[in-house]
């Protein structure tokens, strides 16, 4: 498996499939071994070293990702890339990992609304579980949280802004940020969900030809200033870092352009002290309980 991930293309490919190859004839002995234990009634042996269908399903995403990417312009790729999906959720149907690689290939073939379908059952695995442990005083040791990579989780946010989950995307970069707030990406996606919201909010509102309230008028101010100051820091991190997104940047810069430029340190610093946060789920639940 360690040579499918130091390769690319089909090469890593061909190593991935031999790996699993070597997991599903290990999971065959295990089996066998595991049968003739229990018909001499013998207990079984506990190696926690010993490879799970949840490893063969995490191969086969590994694959399906190749052809989504490296290799997506080759012969029947896409057929090939659901091919493997599916094969890893045969193999572990709850893995979070596979559920948001279909949710990306129907994307990818424009079928959003299945897509969207598997991306939220593939959430609903891991956030509310994170939500919940970062709200509780537990430890690290003390939970069983099985959370996707940062990287997976970068694209979970995408794919949600993508699919106008706003809210909900909120609530996975705000995850990000507390893990590690020297990414570019996800400054400059807290940004744009910003960004995106505070349109829509105005969209509704024309579309509704009601008169702006106060409350309102608040709430955009706010969601302007955060992304403003979220831009900000993706900007100056990009800056900081040496990166080389140039689309990334230049969006940056025109998002900035139209919200009012850059934050100054001393508009910057009242809105991080005050713990302002764009709408996410937790918000919508909490005003329904106050109704």
């Amino acid at each position: 498996m360690y040579l499918g991930q130091i390769h690319t293309g089909q090469q890593s490919v061909d190593y991935f499939t031999r790996g699993i190859q070597v997991l599903l004839s290990a999971l065959d002995k295990q089996a066998q071994t595991t049968q003739a234990q229990a018909a001499a009634a013998s207990p079984p042996d506990e190696d926690h070293e010993l490879p799970t269908t949840k490893d063969v399903s995490v191969a086969y995403c590994s694959i399906a990702e190749i052809y989504l990417t490296d290799l997506c312009l080759e012969e029947g790729a896409a057929d090939k890339c659901r091919g493997f999906i599916e094969r890893a959720l045969h193999y572990h149907h709850d893995n979070p990992e596979a559920l948001q690689l279909m949710a990306s290939y129907l994307f990818s073939t424009d079928r959003n609304q299945e897509g969207k379908e598997y991306l939220l059952k593939s959430i609903e695995l891991w956030l509310p579980a994170q939500k919940q442990f970062a709200a509780s005083s537990s430890t690290e040791e003390d939970a069983q949280i099985e959370i996707p990579p940062y990287e997976s989780r970068i694209t979970t946010a995408k794919l949600l802004i993508e699919s106008e989950e706003y809210e909900m995307a909120v609530d996975v970069l705000e995850g990000l940020l507390e893990e590690d707030d020297e990414v570019v990406q996800v400054w400059y996606l807290s940004g744009w969900v910003c960004y995106l919201q505070l349109e829509k909010a105005k969209e509704q509102q024309e579309k509704e030809k009601k008169e702006v309230t106060e409350e309102e008028k608040e709430e955009w101010k706010a969601l302007k200033q955060a992304a403003r100051s979220y831009l900000t820091n993706a900007k100056k991190l990009y800056r900081k870092l040496g990166c080389d997104d140039q689309p990334m940047f230049e969006h940056v810069e025109q998002l900035l352009s139209e919200l009012g430029g850059e934050m100054e340190r001393e508009e910057e610093n009242p809105i991080l002290n005050e713990d302002f946060e764009p709408c996410s789920d937790d918000d919508d639940e909490e005003a329904a309980m106050e109704q």
